[in-house]
């Protein structure tokens, strides 16, 4: 495998108004209630980063790094507080959400460096216990390629990946963003391509960091893929599937006919986030031995 590293980081630019009106009305939706879960969170930083923290009763069979999805420009902890919770206590493991820099503020691979530092620290938490890394949409391909840098000796060791309809590719050309145009509600080729760009300012979108679809990969850490058949993003989860089990790497595929982006972060009865949920929680359990 060729020598990888992260590229440094560079100074990002600030967000539009648009963007920031948006970032400030879902923090008000936050603060209103909304993704509020049954026992509020503990918020504890992980290597310096605000994060939120969910526990199971009892002693935790595992830990969870989880990786909140908003196309790197966009999003917060909370907003992936319900599935954790749930999740915490379903498989009795200890999950974590850290907040990352977002674009354009901080372009790659700023939040790339602050996934992996909270990486890191949560790894030295969890010691001998099995370490898991999810995220959703953009989350997922920070976790995709946290499994990049695993595989190369530039991270802690990753016990498994779930990566909830993960954008995995920044060049923004798969034919699904065609296919899919119509049946997809939350995500378009358009939205893809200016968060993309606000993401990479110019940099490579092809560099496997950026885009761990197109990473050269030797070998990776067992993973679950979710994705819904209408999203712009199924190419994206069905090409990673197939290139991780030609390399014989444990990997299932989990696609739902009419399951929307990122259902089962959205709420439990949204399609498909039922069935979603389930196989979370079945290959978490493999994962931990339970």
């Amino acid at each position: 495998m060729s020598a990888l590293s992260i590229p440094p980081e560079r100074p990002g630019r600030a967000p539009e108004p648009e963007l920031a009106a948006l970032r400030q009305q879902m923090g008000q939706g936050v603060a209103a209630g909304m993704f509020a879960t049954q026992v509020p969170a503990d918020e504890t930083p992980l290597a310096g980063h605000r994060t939120l923290r969910f526990s199971p009763e009892g002693k935790p069979r595992g830990y969870l790094l989880q990786l909140h999805g908003g196309g790197f420009r966009i999003g917060r902890p909370e907003f992936e507080g319900p599935l954790m919770e749930r999740l915490s206590q379903r498989c009795q493991i200890a999950t974590a959400i850290p907040q990352y820099r977002l674009a354009p503020d901080a372009p790659f691979p700023a939040g790339l460096n602050d996934a992996l530092g909270a990486l890191r620290a949560l790894a030295e938490e969890a010691g001998d216990l099995p370490l898991l890394v999810g995220g959703d949409s953009a989350g997922g391909g920070l976790a995709a390629s946290l499994g990049v840098l695993s595989q190369a000796g530039l991270a802690p060791r990753i016990d498994g990946l779930i990566l909830l309809s993960p954008w995995l590719d920044l060049t923004v050309s798969a034919p699904s963003y065609a296919a899919n145009a119509a049946t997809d509600e939350m995500f378009s080729k358009d939205a893809a391509a200016a968060a993309a760009e606000l993401y990479l300012q110019g940099f490579d979108p092809t560099h496997p960091l950026a885009s761990p679809l197109l990473a050269e990969l030797a070998s990776y850490p067992p993973a679950l893929i979710s994705v819904g058949n209408g999203e712009v993003l199924r190419d994206d989860s069905y090409r990673f599937h197939e290139k991780l089990k030609a390399l014989g790497t444990p990997v299932e595929l989990s696609a739902i006919d009419g399951m929307p982006h990122v259902a089962v972060v959205l709420g439990p009865d949204r399609i498909g986030a039922a069935e979603t949920f389930e196989a979370v929680a079945a290959f978490v359990d493999i994962i931990v031995g339970g």
